[in-house]
């Protein structure tokens, strides 16, 4: 986030060939930042003052509904430029935000090439290395000898995004070899590429997962994966700056659906927005407590005769509540980073039992205490009774919060899904039925 303070100064000046030297001696993404809490009006007149390369680097940094506004408001020939000279994956980015009618006047406008590269990455499904990947790669020939391909790269690959591999390929494209750009540098020059790059080309295919796609980069320490297609020809790279963002994405995600929210919501986003994301799942949310709340109801008459039933209660669903989260958040975070994987499971499930063993026979005797301390002396039996319920629900919630997210990730779905709220509401109703139901069968002998 841009320093305050240059934010202020950058405000207070009203000279503009004064701002606009400033502006474009800053990073882009500072610009990007100061831009993007400027006004409508000031935004456009402060993007017109930067200059081609700076103004290009800057609108990649700008959020999605920025750009759109700054596209609706700058003229053609300006917008034109700026598009153009952005790289396809942020392009193509930038048009999924977009409507369909503006994004179809924008790709009329560009040039055959860019145009190519740009509905190539949009033809991929979303969520797919194919929809991440750039265009703008290294390409070199097997038959090349080390000084010509570092000749044909400086000729023209400098525009390319990155630089650090270069990709050996046959004459119909296939992914044969990769070789370094400091492999290159330190070699012979008169030894063929071919002989000095490397056979082990790691790769995914179009169709494969931007998740499995940030596990295997982050694996080997990747600054660049290539992308084939299904006759393994190369037809992109995926590069890190791109991986952080999907690493970011997807924990973002995974942390607000274990939270119970839906979509993606940012700190300062318009209440309204934040209505829309959260009320969908506290009205679900609200449902389902209506039916544990249904599993008390028959047994009122029973917290009238023992009161300090109302008094274990909410501790006893708050516990077991926290060990179900624990576990699932454990659970879910080991499968998202690639940790553990389905196959797994008892391994993980045994794991949380022995840990939930511990933890059981700790809560539940602490609940016993508790209740024993709250109860009158002809009460303190449901101490007991509440211990070992206590026990019982907190190895059941360790149970759930490994099996149900293992489970989802078997059958394909997101474990995210398994939200904090709906797993603590599942175990509220099966906790207190089973408290209550206990309770009533010792008076009644």
């Amino acid at each position: 986030m841009l320093n305050l303070d240059l934010v202020q100064s950058l405000q207070d000046i009203t000279d503009l060939n004064q701002l606009k030297s400033e502006l474009n001696e800053l990073p882009p993404i500072d610009v990007g930042d100061y831009i993007g809490e400027l006004s409508s009006d000031r935004r456009a007149i402060a993007f017109r003052l930067l200059n081609k390369n700076q103004a290009t680097e800057v609108f990649e940094y700008l959020p999605p509904e920025v750009q759109a506004e700054l596209i609706g408001s700058l003229h053609d020939a300006q917008i034109q430029q700026v598009i153009e000279s952005m790289s396809p994956d942020d392009r193509a980015e930038l048009f999924d935000e977009l409507p369909a009618r503006v994004v179809k006047r924008l790709l009329r406008e560009l040039s055959p090439n860019e145009r190519q590269a740009t509905s190539t990455i949009l033809g991929y499904a979303e969520g797919t290395a194919g929809r991440l990947m750039t265009t703008e790669y290294v390409q070199i020939r097997q038959g090349l000898k080390v000084s010509e391909a570092i000749q044909k790269i400086r000729l023209t690959d400098q525009d390319k995004e990155t630089v650090y591999y270069a990709y050996v390929t046959d004459d119909s494209r296939r992914l044969k070899q990769v070789v370094s750009l400091r492999q290159l540098l330190f070699s012979i020059q008169d030894v063929l590429v071919k002989d000095i790059a490397s056979d082990r080309v790691l790769n995914v295919h179009t169709d494969t997962p931007q998740e499995e796609v940030a596990q295997l980069m982050k694996r080997y320490d990747l600054l660049a994966l290539p992308v084939v297609d299904r006759e393994d020809r190369l037809v992109g790279i995926v590069t890190i700056d791109d991986i952080v963002d999907v690493i970011e994405e997807e924990a973002t995600e995974d942390i607000q659906k274990l939270a119970g929210i839906s979509g993606d919501e940012e700190a300062l986003s318009a209440p309204l927005t934040t209505l829309q994301k959260r009320l969908p799942w506290l009205l679900g949310n609200l449902a389902l407590y209506i039916g544990a709340a249904s599993a008390i109801a028959p047994f009122q008459y029973l917290i009238a005769v023992v009161p300090v039933l109302a008094v274990i209660m909410p501790i006893m669903s708050n516990a077991s509540g926290t060990v179900a989260i624990q576990a699932l958040s454990v659970t879910v975070r080991g499968l998202g980073v690639g940790e553990v994987t389905p196959k797994e499971t008892l391994l993980v499930l045994r794991k949380e039992l022995l840990a939930g063993i511990g933890t059981a026979l700790a809560l539940g005797l602490t609940v016993t205490l508790l209740s024993m301390i709250w109860a009158t002396a002809g009460e303190r039996w449901v101490g007991l009774v509440a211990g070992v319920v206590m026990a019982l629900n907190v190895i059941v919630a360790a149970s759930l919060g490994t099996l149900l997210p293992m489970g989802f990730k078997r059958i394909n779905l997101d474990p995210a899904l398994i939200s904090g709220p709906l797993l603590t509401t599942m175990l509220d109703g099966i906790g207190f039925l089973t408290f209550l139901s206990l309770i009533s069968i010792v008076l009644k002998s």
